[in-house]
């Protein structure tokens, strides 16, 4: 099984780094750099994999892809 797609983005809004995982609902982080948000949202992620195991939720694959790596 591959690794879940991680997107990282400076927020105006926020004044820091956003860390987002596209396959798993919800699951995000902050960082005031690329770094900090990064291990946040690792962290968000083995969190929300052991809630979804602990209650029985279904987990999905690693499936997203940003369009720049497909290839037609």
């Amino acid at each position: 099984m591959g690794d879940y797609h991680i997107n990282i983005f400076y927020s105006e809004e926020d004044g820091g780094y956003i860390a987002d995982i596209p396959d798993l609902e919800s699951c995000s982080a902050f960082g005031e750099t690329p770094e900090i948000a990064l291990a946040e949202v690792k962290r968000a992620k083995a969190a929300w994999l052991a809630a979804a195991g602990d209650s029985g939720r279904s987990i999905p694959p690693p499936r997203y892809r940003p369009v720049i790596y497909q290839v037609s």
